[in-house]
């Protein structure tokens, strides 16, 4: 060893020494023990990776010399080839999750992160980070998932990566039901780019109009237009197709929720023309999805032409970075269309396994396949059924906030009670969707006679409520 290396290694941090000595044995692979070989015991590796221990020159020597790599980069820290093989390591990790591969990419991704945190390199440390969110996300564990990207958006920085973070956060938050969450943390990253280089880029646009969409699914529904008008512009003005696809997907929902379905439906196909300029497998599968559920919604629906997209976006998602929700939410499709073929047996057989695989991780996928249940159960004449399973419906919405998509639901389940003679529980069923989107009845009579009325109105829509809840 030469003399100046003798120097910095007694006066290295054991610390720093042991850090890079961790992220070297990863970059190889090895285990403790891999390392130690017949040169020392694994609980001295152990000790020297935590700093507790500081190796002398003979034992350094070797251990570099068992590792194949120089002195100099134990003792003054990676090089630009170990930072040029972790960033490898992880564009290995992002193509393993982009072609479905998510158990790979997450093994991947959490080795690499571990090299990144004893280099330090903070940077790759959060792309790391991100990876792992993605995986898990694909995974279903939505809850696992926010954890890792939550820091990363709290950065003090804002950063490509911390925009692409918070769009999956956003996303993540409203499957998990937490619409609030998902509108807040969007919209504070957002007012960090504002003036920035970021505020230009097809990110920006991306993660306005993911906070359109859980505007949209809370009931603010004008909020949410305003939102995607303004994503739409800034589109224009950045050239981008997936800028403007994103912005036209979101615009054909809100078009779609006023119940023009027959605007909303070009709207998302010229998104889809446009997505399919890229290479985003994922979103161009998920955009399929949209433009099959609009024309189901169709009147007459339109079930062959969806069955063909459906059979396309499937196929798409297997190979791509989707999420199990993602899948999930083809299913729900799937069954829909096959409810609007006739088959209500299978509906109602496909509906039920989607309502196992997403009550705990996504209530409202699991809301809507409930509903499909009950639609197939009355229309095979099992009407008690079809009444428990719209309640199930609505309380699963209800739940997460989801209040529009609540309204629907009680609106439906009017119909339903409406269909077997129960018109009071009807009635009753009408005004809680009124009320689930902000509507109150306006008194035309004395004050007294209204907070009666009120108090009585009250007492029977809660009556209403418990029955629906022990029927």
């Amino acid at each position: 060893m030469e003399a100046s290396d003798s120097v910095l290694l007694q006066e290295i941090d054991p610390r720093v020494l042991g850090s890079r000595l961790r992220a070297a044995r990863l970059a190889q692979g090895w285990t403790q023990t891999d390392l130690a070989g017949e040169l020392c015991s694994v609980g001295y590796v152990s000790r020297l990776e935590s700093g507790q221990r500081r190796p002398n020159a003979a034992v350094l020597e070797s251990l570099a010399s068992r590792l194949g790599i120089a002195i100099d980069e134990l003792l003054r820290g990676p090089t630009a080839r170990q930072q040029d093989k972790l960033t490898l390591a992880l564009d290995y990790a992002e193509l393993s999750l982009e072609s479905g591969d998510v158990v790979e990419a997450e093994s991947r991704a959490r080795e690499a992160r571990d090299r990144a945190v004893a280099m330090p390199h903070p940077d790759l440390a959060a792309r790391a980070g991100f990876l792992i969110a993605r995986a898990l996300e694909q995974q279903g564990s939505i809850d696992d998932a926010i954890l890792e990207l939550e820091p990363i958006v709290a950065s003090d920085a804002p950063s490509l990566l911390a925009v692409k973070a918070a769009i999956a956060l956003s996303r993540c938050y409203r499957e998990s039901g937490d619409l609030n969450q998902a509108i807040d943390c969007g919209e504070r990253l957002l007012v960090r780019l504002d003036g920035t280089p970021l505020e230009a880029t097809d990110e920006s646009v991306q993660l306005a109009v993911t906070v359109a969409a859980a505007h949209y699914q809370r009931g603010d529904t004008g909020q949410a237009v305003r939102i995607c008008r303004r994503a739409i512009d800034k589109a224009d003005t950045l050239d981008s197709p997936i800028a403007k696809a994103s912005a036209y997907w979101n615009a054909s929902m809100m078009e779609a929720d006023r119940g023009a379905v027959r605007d909303a439906l070009p709207l998302a196909e010229r998104a889809l023309a446009l997505l399919a300029e890229g290479a985003d497998g994922r979103n161009l599968a998920r955009l399929r999805l949209a433009v099959a559920d609009l024309q189901l919604q169709l009147d007459p629906p339109q079930v062959e032409s969806a069955s063909a997209y459906l059979d396309h976006a499937e196929s798409e998602l297997q190979t791509s970075s989707a999420s199990a929700i993602d899948l999930a939410r083809a299913q729900l499709i799937r069954a829909r269309a096959i409810l609007l073929a006739g088959d209500y047996p299978a509906a109602r057989e496909r509906a039920s396994q989607i309502v196992a695989d997403t009550i705990t991780v996504s209530p409202d996928v699991a809301a809507g396949a409930s509903t499909i249940q009950g639609q197939a159960a009355a229309a095979m004449g099992m009407l008690d059924e079809a009444r428990e399973l719209y309640r199930q419906s609505v309380m699963l919405l209800t739940s997460t906030g989801a209040d529009r998509d609540a309204a629907q639901m009680w609106f439906e389940l009017a119909g339903l009670l409406e269909d077997i003679g129960d018109n009071e529980m009807a009635r009753t069923a009408y005004r809680s969707a009124a009320a689930s989107v902000g509507l109150r009845s306006r008194p035309t009579v004395g004050k007294a006679a209204v907070d009666q009325a009120a108090i009585d109105q009250a007492a029977i829509d809660q009556l209403a409520i418990d029955q629906l809840a022990i029927d």
